[in-house]
């Protein structure tokens, strides 16, 4: 456009918005620079650049321009009426979220029609006032989230509500008696939302499940389940279906299959495992060749694709591991039973069988629905205390902590007969994990916690769950076995187009938050350059995380470090494993516990044997699904852990610990002890030698006064205050020296 140089005259800002109002309606689908908009307009001294900018961010606000990335605007011409995603909060700053994308648009109350949280609901946008954020009005409900939800009971004479800690909800639910189910004051009890007059501020509901006394073990559990909507019953049609599967092996079956019962084989899980869905495989094929099985219980053949428990299994996605008890995918006779890869039983098994050295090179391989007989079920501790006495295990095993524990059975072989093939694998795992990290792939082995509980489900002590040897083991064998698997599908001449598979990917890190991440350790005078290629920052990564190994910041660094990086997802388009730093990458392991593994079985299973490919939209949008249980299950995870860390502490009122600075917020700080992991807080009221200011930059609290400073990963000493079990919170006390 031939505008006339104004960089060397005065602008007035209203002419200038005129401008740049007309290159942006003249060019309304395209994206500009800041750079190009200098460039346009012909804007060359610093004021009229600083005016231009002031123009850009009032238009902004103005919704007339948008922001796609920093200093990249373009037209915005969003319609008055928009259909999303309606999130309420209780306190009442409730906010629309456009199907199309885009920020998150405010909806008051007054405006919200009750909309509960995640309908799907048609707003209006409002006028917008003078220095105040865009608004819109909801002004339909489309569709209604099914969301119930679980809290306690409190019965009156003439009516009852539930009491719940929602964050969704400002105001109690009101129940009309004969809406109770026979609930009674202190039941745990699961309400749906049945009605919500317009001039009423507490919504009407009715008691669907009534779990339990609040503060028992089990109505506690189930009601954590019930808060992510997740289930904590299995139908009992679809245990009956279970039921009536015909578990028998035929000879016409195993004819079918690669006959693999006279190799040894063992299963490898934690000591608590009922459901086997691995095991290993080793014979001598020749002098430094040997022919490693992976096999994974063949649940395909058993659980058809639309069947009553397929259906089930998909709606679940995951089974779910709480602290205390497993709410499997599949029903118990399957994952327990007839699947479960058990010692001295014959098993439908679907393998990738190695053919390796043992420097961990695989030298060829195959794909084979087979026939196997576990020889011996292992658990961890035994296969290491075999490593640790053969002297083959890592040199940090034998300082980390753990207990070796007796065979399961009295007339189990013992595990001294397996010494040889043991040590055999654990090298070959060797050469793989140190291949992986060369490759780039991030270390991030961080120790779990666990408790100890009593038949009451009562924790009585806290241990940490490390990975050792034993562990990795095992671990490098699935790896494998599921990057070889993807590969096969996946990598296909430039000229193909790969047939639809679910792999397992995840992004590279967001280099803002690595930026942040660098700036944040350096706090502790450790360095981690952000630049470079990706094995590079992989490799940066690694030794920081090595660096830290043993100082007071290690924890605190981890978890920065975990947050820095991206989820993984399932997808059936591949962007590769940037944490495993593989290029193809799937779930094939474990089909008793995660539905996208059964899914890849069935197809891994047509292709072979000459199918078309599927409907990749179907499939991707199956891949959403697994992915949104998959987290989920792993909030349900946590939160089981952090009511039995309150319930632990509850125990240990007026106790003092040593402890780590884990987190700072403007409310306080998150302190995590030392000896258990319990984290708690120390809220901002009881710190009252000082003004405490919060600074977001610095991860610290820092007193107006006397300038002492609370930063992220200080060791502190604190007293156990107040355990709240129903709200799952701690509070401590800072103890000053």
């Amino acid at each position: 456009m031939g505008k006339k140089s104004s960089g060397g005259r005065s602008l007035k800002k209203k002419d200038l918005e005129r401008m740049v109002i007309e290159l942006f309606q003249e060019n309304p689908t395209r994206e500009f620079e800041l750079k190009d908009i200098f460039r346009l307009l012909h804007l060359t001294t610093h004021p009229t650049k600083m005016v231009c900018m002031d123009v850009l961010e009032a238009l902004q606000m103005d919704d007339y321009i948008k922001e796609s990335k920093k200093y990249t605007y373009s037209l915005n011409a969003p319609t008055q009426v928009m259909e999303g995603t309606f999130r309420r909060k209780a306190n009442g700053k409730n906010t629309f979220e456009p199907s199309g994308g885009g920020e998150p648009i405010l909806v008051a109350e007054r405006n919200s029609m009750h909309a509960m949280d995640g309908d799907t609901v048609r707003v209006t946008m409002l006028a917008r006032r003078q220095h105040h954020v865009r608004e819109a009005a909801v002004t339909e409900i489309l569709h209604r989230n099914d969301k119930q939800f679980v809290g306690t009971l409190q019965v009156r004479k003439d009516y009852a509500y539930l009491l719940t800690e929602d964050r969704t909800l400002a105001n109690d639910i009101l129940i009309p008696k004969g809406n109770l189910k026979k609930g009674k004051t202190g039941d745990k009890a699961v309400v749906k939302i049945v009605e919500w007059p317009d001039d009423s501020k507490n919504p009407i509901g009715k008691v669907v499940d009534i779990l339990g006394k609040t503060g028992e073990n089990n109505a506690e559990m189930h009601a954590i389940l019930a808060e992510y909507g997740l289930p904590y019953v299995y139908p009992k049609q679809v245990e009956q279906a279970a039921d009536n599967i015909d578990a028998t092996i035929t000879k016409q079956e195993i004819s079918r299959r690669e006959d693999m019962r006279d190799v040894l084989t063992f299963t490898i899980d934690p000591r608590d495992a009922k459901d086997f869905d691995d095991a290993l495989s080793i014979r001598k094929l020749k002098a430094n060749l040997w022919e490693v099985g992976v096999h994974i219980a063949d649940v395909s053949h058993y659980v058809k694709e639309g069947s009553m428990i397929d259906k089930e299994a998909l709606k679940r996605g995951t089974s779910v591991y709480l602290v205390d008890r497993t709410i499997p995918m599949l029903p118990e006779r399957l994952c327990n039973f007839i699947c479960s890869l058990r010692p001295d039983e014959e098993k439908l098994t679907f393998s990738v069988i190695f053919k390796m050295n043992e420097k961990g090179e695989v030298k060829d391989w195959h794909l084979a629905h087979t026939v196997i007989r576990s020889d011996r079920r292992f658990t961890y501790e035994e296969v290491q205390q075999v490593l640790e006495a053969h002297h083959e295990a890592s040199p940090e095993d034998y300082n980390s902590p753990g207990d070796h524990f007796a065979p399961i059975t009295p007339d189990a072989r013992p595990a001294e007969d397996f010494a040889d093939e043991l040590i055999i694998l654990n090298r070959m795992a060797h050469e793989l994990r140190r291949r992986r990290f060369a490759s780039g792939a991030v270390d991030f082995d961080r120790c779990e916690v666990r408790f100890e509980i009593d038949e009451t489900g009562h924790p009585e002590n806290v241990y940490f769950k490390v990975a050792k040897d034993a562990n990795k083991l095992v671990e490098e064998f699935m790896l494998l076995a599921n990057r070889t698997v993807a590969e096969s599908i996946g990598k296909v001449p430039r000229n193909q187009k790969p047939k639809v598979l679910p792999y397992r990917v995840h992004d590279t890190p967001d280099p803002e938050k690595l930026l942040n991440l660098s700036s944040f350790v350096g706090k502790f005078g450790h360095k981690l350059k952000t630049t470079g290629s990706r094995n590079e920052i992989s490799k940066n990564l690694n030794k920081m995380l090595s660096d830290v190994k043993g100082r007071k910041e290690q924890n605190v660094v981890e978890m920065v470090t975990l947050r820095a990086m991206m989820k993984a997802r399932y997808s059936t388009h591949n962007i590769g494993h940037y944490g495993l730093a593989f290029d193809y990458y799937t779930h094939f392991t474990s089909p008793i516990r995660r539905y996208p593994d059964l899914m890849v079985h069935r197809l891994l299973t047509r292709y072979a044997e000459g199918g078309r490919n599927v409907n990749q939209d179907k499939y991707e949008s199956l891949c959403e699904q697994c992915s949104d249980m998959e987290q989920l299950a792993a909030q349900a995870e946590r939160s089981s852990i952090k009511y039995k860390q309150v319930e632990f502490m509850s125990e240990r009122l007026g106790e003092t610990f040593e402890g780590t600075i884990s987190g700072v917020t403007e409310f306080g700080l998150y302190v995590e002890v030392n000896d258990n992991k319990c984290e708690g807080m120390i809220p901002l009221r009881d710190l009252d030698d000082d003004y405490y200011m919060f600074d977001e930059k610095n991860y610290c609290l820092r007193g107006r006064r006397t300038h002492r400073s609370y930063n992220l990963g200080d060791s502190v000493k604190v007293q156990v205050a107040r355990a709240d079990l129903y709200r799952k919170q701690l509070d401590y006390k800072l103890v000053r020296d």
